[in-house]
């Protein structure tokens, strides 16, 4: 059973958090293990089971981030070790930011740095906008639109990675 089906709501990137929320605490009554302390072992292990299913459900719907790497990999669109093409066009744009990175290491230069911060802050800003626009789409697709909606959405999470890379090497040297 996917988080989805537990709190019987459709597969979406941007699910009710109302909703999400109050199936949260309904589960929660339904499942506390304290209520089962009676019960045979069998049964508490089962309560437990549930109880902390709900927990991971919760904690994965009510986070973007985490939301959007769980259906990703719920769609089979995330392969364990996949070694992801990004698209040529943000590869040559990150070579020139890495570029940039570089030179920081050997020469440190504030005001390099806040530009560098800046702009990889635009890229993530960019990148959010459009993420954000193809779940909306996803959201709203019929099965067959959604798979080509998907695949621009597994993008994305991959130039996010890759762009949050760089800007924990920022973070580092910012320090």
């Amino acid at each position: 059973m996917n988080y989805f089906e537990l709190y019987d709501l459709p597969v979406s990137f941007n699910p009710d958090q109302q909703l999400v929320k109050q199936k949260f605490y309904e589960l929660s009554k339904k499942h506390h293990p304290d209520f089962y302390i009676n019960q045979s072992q069998e049964k508490q292990d089962e309560v437990l089971e549930l109880s902390t299913l709900n927990n991971k459900a919760f904690q994965v719907l009510k986070d973007p981030q985490k939301r959007l790497k769980y259906i990703l990999n719920l769609k089979g669109e995330l392969v364990e070790g996949e070694n992801y093409a990004l698209p040529q066009s943000f590869l040559l744009e990150m070579m020139e930011v890495n570029e940039a990175l570089m030179d920081l290491e050997f020469d440190l230069d504030p005001v390099k740095l806040a530009e560098l911060k800046t702009q990889t802050e635009q890229i993530e800003q960019e990148l959010t906008e459009e993420l954000k626009a193809l779940t909306l789409v996803y959201d709203t697709a019929t099965e067959e639109n959604q798979q080509s909606t998907l695949k621009a959405i597994k993008d994305i999470y991959y130039r996010n990675k890759y762009l949050h890379r760089i800007k924990e090497s920022l973070t580092r040297m910012a320090s």
